[in-house]
Formats: C-alpha cells, structure tokens, sequence
C-alpha cells in the first residue's frame, strides 16, 4: 500500500484504478479552495502526491518537440539565435527552425546533440512520442 491515512474530512486510500484516479481528481477540484492550515487543506496536498504518484506511473511523458527542446537549453545556456549559427546554419535557417519553417535536417541534429547536449532522441522523434519503458523487457 502507498499510502494511508486519517483526515478530519474522511480516508485517503492509495489510486489503484482509473475510477479511483477520477474520483481523486473530482475530489482535489472540489477542495482547491481550502484554506492552508485547515484539515481540507492537508487532505488536498495529501491527495495531489497520490495523484502525481499515480500519473507518473500510468500516464508515461512524451519527448518534447525539437523545438522545444532547443529553446530549453538556449534558455539554460543564456544563448542567443545567432549562437546557433554554428550548428544549424545561416541567420536565416536558425531564424526558420526557431519559427518552426524549416524542420531539422540530421547533420543539424548531430551538431546540437554534439555541442549543446540535447539528446538526439529529442531531436529526430515526433513530440507526440511516448518514452518507451526501458524495464518492459525485464518481465
């Protein structure tokens, strides 16, 4: 059992079904106006980490799009379009694939993955992709 506990406002029993995850979820709706402090409040912090809990097993996280991913790490590495002219090209195909124009050829690929480090996974698979399960194997 995840997790089990006694509130002031009824029983937490863990998410095991997609109706108990339904019935979670209509229940954090209905308490999301608690005041911090009180017992609905505890009850509701309580049930969004079943929640998340139960998500982040049933509901697997797709690839970001390429887009996306690049963005991300320009964010992180305080980088400008033009300092990607080494990996992608011109200003104006850096100006293309930012605005989604021009999709990323392979040799652009490997020149983000190899400078920047954003996985080549990310950058030649469809966004709408889910993870595989690297432990499906196993069984």
């Amino acid at each position: 059992m995840f997790w089990r506990c006694e509130l002031a406002t009824g029983e937490i029993k863990p998410i095991r079904t997609e109706q108990d995850y339904e019935d979670a979820l209509a229940r954090v709706d209905a308490l999301m106006d608690a005041a911090p402090g009180s017992p609905e409040f505890d009850e509701l912090d309580v049930l969004v980490d079943l929640v998340e809990h139960y998500e982040s097993k049933h509901e697997p996280m797709g690839y970001p799009s390429p887009l996306a991913a690049i963005e991300f790490r320009m964010e992180q590495g305080n980088l400008r379009p033009r300092d990607l002219i080494p990996f992608i090209g011109s200003r104006a195909k850096v100006s293309e694939v930012l605005s989604g124009e021009r999709a990323i050829t392979m040799p652009m690929a490997r020149a983000l993955h190899q400078h920047l480090g954003i996985p080549a996974e990310v950058l030649l698979c469809d966004s709408d992709v889910a993870l595989a399960d690297p432990l499906a194997d196993l069984s």
